[in-house]
């Protein structure tokens, strides 16, 4: 084409779809381990990570010195058409962290893309339609993906017809319910089991797809005993269990998946540890760079049909070399167990400052993945979300210097995910902006 003056005078100027929303407005100049500069001469404490994705914090020197030299090599090779050294290196240095028996692994881009693989396989592998998910579970946003979605209107809605044959069973949202947690996984499992009954019969159900720690659906750690509970109802009827880990993965709950909570659990009856059929990971994967996996035993991988896994981008080289060094990293650096202290630190120190403000109904988590929920009505019974009061934090919060991020159906709870690298110097600090930002848009309880 030929630029002429005339062209000139008429090019437009492009903008950001305004379908976007930006929860803050902060422009990153350069951000390094839990800390983002802004071009605005800021310095600001970011306990959302990209939604969860910067696991070993902001441009951590051994993920950048690896993708670096990468670049240097080869930047896209194809996975179905050549292999390359970082991914083969990286489904060796994944099978000694993946629970026993899940040996074969499967390479996309996103979450959305894993959990579509994992769909597909669960079907092909079993012969089955029927997937059935649990209430305030979010699995992407594809239309596949979101028609799985349960964590708010907003990812499913306005682009009807969804996928058919899912199914969502109740899941056990104790302080929803005004209920104790063993109460809420006793209605939860009888109502599953009164769906299997009444509307999804096991032999036309090929998998129950369930999130460790509920994400945009709350951050609701799952209780121990109901998962639990599912692992014994799929064995029972043939149905395969599909863990979505892509955001409670990697050490982000204080151990290295989210599931394997529920293997110390002192009310667990059988011996040895909860195993999914199917793990999906993504996000802390390779600290920032886009690359997600399933992975399942070779037995069930070899049921999906020829021709039907693969991808353009799925493997990225550069991608791929970032993931080795950030399993490495989680590893020299003990990364685990920090996410597990500074996880009860800030747990700790959300419900003492939660304690003075009637406002904050509930505070909840698993590691570095702390939920809080805002309420109009301070009685645990009935509790009223209040998405007003919640944005008014959040919003606050980062005037503070503190980024953090909204989630819940009703879009309630501010969620604070830090890398696991923080410390506990950053820890306190984050406290200390939170507090200071309720302390600006909340009225104390007069108890407080």
């Amino acid at each position: 084409m030929t630029v002429t003056a005339e062209s000139m005078q008429t090019a437009q100027t492009a903008t950001l779809s305004p379908a976007l929303k930006q929860a803050t407005p902060v422009v990153v100049d350069h951000a390094l381990g839990s800390w983002i500069h802004g071009t605005d001469g800021n310095d600001y404490l970011d306990f959302t990570t990209g939604i969860g994705v910067t696991s070993t914090g902001h441009c951590h020197p051994r993920v950048v010195a690896a993708a670096q030299e990468q670049c240097t090599k080869i930047i896209h090779a194809q996975y179905t058409t050549v292999m390359h050294p970082p991914l083969l290196e990286l489904t060796e240095k994944l099978g000694h962290v993946l629970p026993l028996g899940l040996d074969s692994v499967f390479y996309a881009n996103s979450g959305s893309e894993a959990v579509e693989a994992a769909i597909r396989l669960a079907r092909m592998a079993t012969a089955r339609p029927n997937i059935v998910v649990f209430q305030g579970g979010f699995h992407g946003r594809t239309v596949a993906a979101a028609s799985l979605t349960t964590a708010g209107t907003k990812f499913s809605a306005g682009f009807s017809p969804l996928m058919a044959g899912v199914h969502m069973s109740p899941f056990p949202y104790a302080y929803r319910y005004g209920w104790d947690t063993d109460t809420a996984v006793d209605f939860a499992l009888r109502e599953l089991d009164y769906l299997l009954l009444s509307r999804v019969a096991p032999n036309d159900t090929a998998a129950f797809l369930i999130e460790p720690v509920l994400g945009d659906g709350g951050y609701l750690p799952t209780p121990p005993r109901f998962l639990q509970g599912l692992r014994e109802r799929a064995d029972r009827h043939g149905i395969l269990l599909i863990l979505d880990e892509v955001q409670a993965g990697f050490g982000r709950t204080g151990k290295f998946w989210g599931h394997q909570h529920a293997d110390s659990d002192s009310s667990r009856r059988s011996t040895g540890p909860l195993t999914p059929d199917i793990l999906i990971t993504a996000k802390g994967l390779a600290s920032g760079f886009p690359i997600s996996a399933i992975a399942a035993s070779t037995e069930l991988m070899s049921k999906a049909w020829p021709g039907s896994q693969g991808g353009t981008y799925g493997g990225n080289a550069v991608a791929a070399a970032a993931a080795v060094a950030t399993i490495d990293v989680i590893q020299d650096e003990n990364l685990v167990d920090n996410a597990r202290v500074r996880g009860e630190q800030m747990l700790a120190g959300l419900r003492d400052i939660a304690s003075r403000f009637e406002a904050i109904g509930d505070v909840r988590g698993l590691g570095l993945m702390a939920g809080i929920e805002f309420v109009a009505s301070g009685d645990g019974a009935t509790p009223v979300p209040d998405a007003a009061a919640a944005a008014a934090v959040q919003q606050a919060t980062t005037r503070h210097g503190l980024l953090t991020l909204t989630c819940g159906p009703a879009g309630n709870v501010v969620r604070l995910i830090p890398a696991l690298v923080v410390t506990e110097d950053e820890i306190a600090m984050g406290l200390e902006r939170f507090a200071a930002a309720l302390s600006d848009v909340l009225p104390r309880d007069t108890l407080g």
